[in-house]
């Protein structure tokens, strides 16, 4: 059973100006998710759109749209700022940021909403309990071995992805990263050593080949999925207002590579490039005759 998922994170961080921005969003709102609906529409593919709750709140058709065209509405946290971010939350604070959000977009979408991936993939030992505390059933915030962690925030938590299922599994109650009873079934973001994601693909499109490659191979014959990760707003861009990029870290060396060196690396090849890039990854797959599902349609059972 040949499998792939478009995963696609949709929020209002400025990708050129950093920090999150209103004007990212209306952007993303008016021109990114337009475009990669009409992508998905182009090659008849259904995708898993996670959105941040309280952008949703504020635009609310940026789920509308997504719904209409018969894709899955998933969550991605009430907030995308990183002084919330799932790892450094209480299991309080997570429940009540888990079940406020998925109320925004259920009451948008009008149907339940059981797909959760956390911003900036950042989780810790209480996250499982809260999301099967507020009603999920899948989380897709796991890389397994990817090795590019150093370059961002709360990679020590991350170091759990080395040793990470890389067949949708079921989690144990207090880690995503490692098989148990919970209840949520953990999708991983795919990867081999380097990541299978938008960034990674127009960062380095050569490397991303390779990954791609492997992740065939992996895949092909086996119960293992294949979970491609982007944003919308790497399709478009946006003006740079050349202000100082937000230090998200205390710590020098943190600072240097995931605020610095990485929002440097990730300036490359927006916009139509990247749709170029972007749709020869589909073509790839449909290629290979993979089908096109959603993250609610995995089954965790499979070994």
């Amino acid at each position: 059973m040949r499998r792939c998922i478009m995963t696609n994170d949709v929020e209002t961080t400025s990708i050129i100006n950093g920090g999150l921005r209103v004007e990212t969003g209306d952007r993303v709102w008016k021109e990114g998710l337009p475009l990669i609906l009409d992508i998905y529409a182009k090659y008849n593919i259904r995708a898993t759109f996670f959105f941040i709750a309280k952008y949703a709140k504020r635009c609310p058709e940026i789920v509308t749209m997504v719904h209409k065209a018969g894709h899955e509405v998933a969550l991605h946290g009430l907030t995308h700022d990183h002084k919330l971010s799932f790892d450094t939350m209480s299991y309080e604070l997570q429940l009540e940021h888990l079940v406020e959000g998925k109320k925004i977009l259920e009451d948008i979408a009008g149907e339940e909403i059981v797909s959760f991936r956390s911003p900036a993939l950042r989780v810790n030992s209480d996250t499982p309990r809260a999301l099967v505390e507020a009603g999920f059933r899948y989380d897709s915030s796991v890389a397994p071995q990817r090795l590019d962690m150093f370059m961002s925030l709360g990679s020590k938590n991350k170091m759990q992805w080395l040793k990470a299922p890389r067949t949708p599994y079921e989690t144990a109650i207090d880690n995503l990263a490692r098989r148990g009873n919970s209840g949520i079934i953990e999708v991983p973001v795919s990867s081999f050593g380097a990541p299978y994601i938008g960034t990674a693909m127009r960062v380095a499109p050569r490397l991303t080949k390779l990954t791609r490659s492997l992740v065939y191979c992996e895949t092909k014959d086996t119960n293992k999925v294949v979970n491609f990760l982007i944003h919308p707003i790497e399709l478009i861009t946006e003006p740079q207002l050349n202000e100082k990029i937000e230090r998200r870290s205390k710590n020098p060396i943190a600072y240097l590579l995931s605020d610095v060196i990485r929002h440097q690396l990730k300036l490359k090849n927006l916009g139509e490039p990247a749709v170029k890039l972007f749709e020869k990854e589909i073509e790839y797959w449909l290629e290979n005759k993979y089908d096109f599902v959603t993250i609610k349609d995995i089954n965790g059972k499979e070994k």
